[in-house]
């Protein structure tokens, strides 16, 4: 599916299955072993699920060195993933400009840590 078709309709049930949590990135690098331009994120999401590791494309709207401290919105449920040399084990969420490149979600307002999405 790419970013412009609209997915098969879901129930609110299948929708609960997907745990999607806020985090604050604690660090960021660049990620050269990545196929495609990437920043390596690591991303606290508090006390129950600690610090878990992300590959995210989006270097061209930002710099490792601006994102720590930056609230992300993330699932945090689906299996890790071989990325290159880095297991990534969350997928961060964005959305396409209009040119197609990453901008990351995340909340309004600083919120704590862990925070479920519903």
């Amino acid at each position: 599916m790419t970013a412009t078709e609209r997915a098969p309709e879901i129930t609110f049930d299948d929708f609960m299955k997907v745990d999607i949590r806020v985090g604050t990135i604690v660090e960021a690098a660049p990620f050269p072993e990545a196929r495609k331009p990437a920043i390596k994120l690591m991303i606290d999401f508090g006390e129950e699920i600690g610090v878990k590791k992300s590959s995210a494309q989006i270097t061209v709207h930002y710099q490792p060195e601006e994102l720590v401290g930056r609230q992300v919105i993330a699932v945090v449920n689906f299996p890790p993933r071989q990325i290159g040399p880095m297991r990534s084990e969350v997928l961060t969420l964005g959305v396409p400009d209009e040119n197609g490149e990453v901008v990351l979600l995340g909340p309004g307002q600083a919120v704590p840590k862990g925070g479920r999405m519903f």
